[in-house]
């Protein structure tokens, strides 16, 4: 009996697997450690050895494009079929730091196989989820009999997304001719478990500040002028006290224009998740839930904006008592943000509600970092539906949907390209992103072959 397409794809992808593994192994040894200067020479590496990789699976274009940072890659493997759209893949070559002595059982840079996983740092986050892509296409080609991808294919994979990203949105600008495309699948995200196949629609913004209060021009007797003079400690405390109202709320005004509100069916399907409260709580190191009032904990972590106090401090921190009234008092707050926020808009109103508050005799500094715009594709986006399909053929199980509370540079993508971004990832939260003993579940992997190997016809076929 001849094989189905599906099951043909199944084959081709076990008939590899061994060597897949053996390259993947062989990538995980390069420590492209981004945040570490150190580190610079073998982040080029991985990106030569990736272009190099690129080019001996098919692609006929692959090159190395250069930032004030670390190198990218970019590889395109054009359609016969002039009228395909094209799609873009986004994902990171570089690592997270990583030394045996975090408390890893084997040397993060060498990686090993046990018990159906492979360690390693960047295993999961993000070279195994880049690599898939090298065998998903040629599945693709040997299932379909085709000579070129159903879609014109085009990956991008960044050198610096463990350091911020600060020069990805510049390159995503300068080549925004290169990089034009129709779809972006960014492959740098997970699933729900092992056994719940999702897709993530959306991940959250970021926009970060520091509010520093000064007041005496020196630290001072608080039995001498305390009660007559203002206390910048004080007054920091009353403003983290006024971020947020009795119902959990963001206080501060304009803070929530533009938010797009979840609807009925999105929460419906957060619900068909198999969710437990007491579990999250245990992951979390929390004995409570708390946050927004009228939502689910799911909906605050994924579809809600907030406001956290990241760190506070001011006056004497040392052992037994020195009574001062400080100098000086700080606040770090961090806003995760949802669509339809605009981070800039949301950074003058945190402005304008900080300074509002700030008493007379009291000096202020207010700095923000560089921000990160939500991402969010809609559940009715034939994209999406086409990603849901592939994965749905991979997994042989209906797949449910998610979001992500953290963020990344999708949105710069999107809003350059001005093209929907979808995302397709295999990893599940036990990997331990950024963690000691990172790994990934080569059952997974190998179904994220399969994904991408399915993925390419569907998508030629929803973006006509």
């Amino acid at each position: 009996m001849s094989e189905t397409p599906d099951s043909a794809v199944r084959t081709y992808t076990e008939h590899h697997r061994a060597a897949f593994l053996d390259d993947l192994a062989e990538w995980l040894r390069i420590p492209s450690v981004s945040a570490q200067p150190e580190h610079d020479g073998d982040v080029r590496r991985s990106a030569e050895w990736l272009s190099a990789k690129l080019e001996e699976t098919g692609f006929p274009v692959t090159e190395i494009w250069e930032t004030p940072g670390a190198p990218a890659v970019f590889a395109e493997w054009p359609s016969e079929d002039p009228d395909a759209p094209t799609v873009l893949v986004y994902g990171h070559h570089d690592v997270q730091p990583a030394a045996r002595e975090d408390g890893w059982a084997t040397d993060p840079f060498e990686p090993v196989i046990r018990d159906g996983r492979m360690y390693g740092r960047g295993a999961a986050d993000d070279k195994g989820q880049v690599f898939f892509h090298t065998l998903g296409v040629r599945a693709h080609l040997a299932a379909t009999g085709r000579t070129t991808p159903a879609v014109h294919l085009k990956l991008l994979i960044e050198g610096e997304e463990e350091s911020g990203s600060p020069n990805f949105r510049a390159l995503a600008e300068q080549r925004a001719d290169r990089l034009a495309a129709d779809a972006v699948i960014v492959s740098d995200t997970g699933m729900w478990d092992e056994d719940t196949p999702t897709v993530c629609t959306g991940m959250r913004g970021l926009a970060e500040c520091e509010i520093e209060l000064y007041g005496p021009a020196q630290d001072i007797h608080s039995g001498s002028f305390g009660g007559a003079v203002p206390n910048p400690a004080t007054e920091i405390a009353r403003l983290v006290a006024a971020l947020h109202d009795a119902d959990g709320r963001v206080a501060i005004p304009g803070f929530y224009d533009g938010v797009t509100d979840l609807t009925d069916t999105e929460r419906a399907l957060f619900a068909e998740l198999p969710f437990d409260e007491a579990t999250w709580l245990r992951t979390a190191k929390s004995g409570a839930a708390a946050g927004e009032a009228g939502y689910s904990t799911l909906e605050r972590v994924w579809a809600r904006p907030t406001a956290e106090v990241n760190g506070i401090g001011g006056g004497y921190q040392g052992a037994g008592s020195k009574t001062i009234i400080p100098s000086s008092a700080l606040v770090k707050i961090s806003f995760r943000l949802v669509d339809g926020q605009d981070p800039d808009r949301v950074q003058r109103a945190v402005q304008a509600w900080a300074e509002s508050r700030v008493p007379a005799g009291v000096r202020h500094r207010i700095a923000f970092q560089p921000a990160t715009r939500p991402c969010l594709t809609p559940l009715d986006h034939p994209a999406l539906q086409a990603v849901a399909r592939a994965m749905g053929r991979a997994f042989g199980k209906k797949v449910l949907f998610t979001r992500e509370g953290g963020s990344g540079p999708a949105a710069d993508l999107r809003d350059v390209l001005g093209a929907p971004v979808l995302f397709l990832g295999i990893s599940v939260p036990s990997d331990g992103w950024h963690a000691p003993d990172e790994k990934v579940e080569l059952d997974l992997l190998l179904k994220g072959v399969e994904t991408t190997a399915h993925l390419w016809g569907e998508l030629a076929t929803a973006l006509r």
